[in-house]
């Protein structure tokens, strides 16, 4: 999870790294945990399981921050996260984007 400025909090805060487990065998390749994961850390598989699915690959480690939510919305039970470490904020958690314009357009009459 990225802040778009640190807060001013931020020593009081810790950021949890998780680790995504994936049991290959029991998924059937709905895809939910790679289309509703808050963080984009799965694709899918170039190879097939046991059952001819193509079950879910982690792209970059470090990246999950255990939210649970692909384990919470899978029907098969067949994906877990485990906490590997929580540290403190860096600045390096910190999103640097170019400021968006907020105002619309105006139309040329």
């Amino acid at each position: 999870m990225g802040y778009w400025r640190m807060p001013l909090d931020a020593e009081e805060h810790e950021v949890v790294i998780g680790k995504v487990n994936i049991l290959a065998y029991r998924c059937k390749g709905c895809d939910y945990c790679i289309e509703f994961c808050p963080n984009d850390v799965l694709e899918r598989s170039v190879e097939f399981n046991e059952k001819g699915y193509y079950p879910p690959v982690v792209k970059e480690e470090g990246k999950c921050v255990n939210c649970n939510f692909c384990e919470t919305i899978c029907p098969e039970f067949a994906i877990y996260c485990t906490e590997l470490e929580r540290r403190k904020l860096r600045s390096e958690d910190v999103v640097r984007e170019p400021v968006v314009k907020r105002r619309r357009k105006r139309h040329a009459e």
